[in-house]
């Protein structure tokens, strides 16, 4: 009967249904219902007489019993005591399934995990809205899990959390975890974003520099977050205009402390990410973009610079299905998300111009998954980013992502 529903009604409906009150309610509806339906089955027991002038003596004398009251009598007890008894055995019928139903995978699970640790690198859309719509916890608490969560400054710091069992799940980008297998950090790939948003990272200049386009950036002071993807993201930017990293000065910044000294104009350029680049629906960023991920990378740009999903080792060997379960309500969350920016699009479409182009890619994203599991592409990608930091020496050792040690590949259903 619910499966016609909507997935999120659906769920909303089952998890009441779950509640002490609801079934004890409904369960003895049912048995007032069953006396009912017996009681009809063996027909009238009682006639009403007329109307007496005094009223309350017209009601205790609304019935009498007939010639043979007595045996009426035991009928009707018995007919109690058999809904009595079907009460009874519905209550156990329920208790029965409901056991069976709380010894699933899952519910084992949850009930062994007790608690689930995620943390969150600022800005990132699907995990802060997943943590403010409570998906997770309305899925999983009423299986005994509770979850906490906590914020990074960086994916790198992310992963690192993840190494010493301080979180248990949490996103941030590819790059940070090229780095973190290089320094020998304990973590699993599970899933990646399907899109990067094409302005989701850019390079910014203050806005009365002289700076104009890449090639202006030789000798420069730049600032960006070591081992982040913005580390690769001016590499790359670089190399299109025949640069290498060593004709720049690198200023090794996370993004709070950035951002001041760039106010300041003591860096001369800043390679960021989400809260502060402009996007398709808010343009308040501080300084100029001289490139961004679509200029760079073209649509390469979710493959090349992917946003990951990271577990810990036991969280994918000990708790599949409760691995999937996040994967499931991080994927609803993503999806909650670009339908939210597509109509904040149109909604600014009424004001201002904006190219169809971003409208028609908003739409397209908003009835797609918003992540998909770890594939070849993505792997390889990663790969390529690797090995160009080693040959950079940027990381001591070479690595091979593919690792069934530090990326899940797989082709198990955690899509809807």
């Amino acid at each position: 009967m619910i499966n016609p529903l909507p997935r999120r009604t659906g769920k909303k409906i089952l998890i009441s249904l779950r509640s002490p009150y609801y079934r004890f309610t409904a369960r003895f509806c049912l048995g007032l219902f069953s006396i009912w339906l017996l009681g009809l089955a063996f027909g009238d027991y009682a006639v009403a007489t007329t109307g007496a002038d005094n009223p309350v003596s017209s009601l205790l004398s609304q019935f009498k019993f007939p010639r043979n009251s007595l045996s009426r009598v035991l009928e009707t007890v018995g007919l109690f005591a058999g809904g009595v008894i079907f009460c009874i055995f519905l209550d156990r019928w329920f208790s029965k399934r409901s056991a069976i139903s709380d010894n699933t995978p899952l519910a084992q699970q949850a009930r062994k995990l007790r608690q689930l640790k995620i943390g969150y690198p600022e800005g990132m859309t699907n995990l802060e809205v997943l943590r403010a719509q409570g998906f997770l916890e309305k899925r999983l608490e009423p299986l005994g899990l509770s979850v906490t969560w906590s914020s990074f400054l960086s994916a790198s710091s992310l992963i690192e959390a993840l190494s010493n069992g301080t979180i248990d799940f949490c996103g941030g980008g590819g790059t940070a975890s090229v780095f973190s297998q290089a320094a020998d950090h304990v973590f699993v790939r599970v899933a990646r974003e399907k899109y990067t948003s094409p302005k989701g990272q850019a390079i910014l200049v203050p806005e009365d520099s002289p700076i104009q386009t890449l090639a202006d950036l030789k000798g420069k002071k730049i600032g960006f977050d070591k081992g982040s993807s913005s580390h690769y993201i001016l590499i790359r930017a670089l190399a299109k205009v025949g640069l290498d990293f060593s004709d720049i000065e690198p200023v090794y910044l996370t993004q709070p402390e950035a951002l001041p000294l760039f106010r300041r104009g003591e860096i001369d350029a800043w390679v960021i990410w989400v809260p502060y680049t402009v996007t398709e629906t808010r343009g308040d960023y501080p300084g100029r973009s001289i490139a961004d991920l679509e200029s760079i990378f073209g649509d390469k740009a979710s493959l090349e610079v992917p946003t990951c999903y990271y577990a810990v080792p036991e969280l994918v060997r000990d708790y599949p299905d409760l691995l999937k379960v996040i994967l499931e309500e991080v994927n609803e969350a993503g999806a909650w998300a670009k339908k939210q920016e597509l109509e904040a699009a149109l909604r600014l479409s009424e004001h201002h111009e904006i190219e169809p182009y971003i409208l028609e890619d908003l739409r397209q994203h908003s009835i797609e998954r918003a992540i998909i599991p770890i594939d070849e592409q993505s792997l390889t990608a990663l790969q390529h980013q690797a090995n160009i930091f080693r040959d950079l020496k940027l990381i001591p050792k070479r690595v091979n992502v593919k690792d069934g040690t530090y990326s899940l590949q797989t082709k198990q259903n955690w899509t809807y």
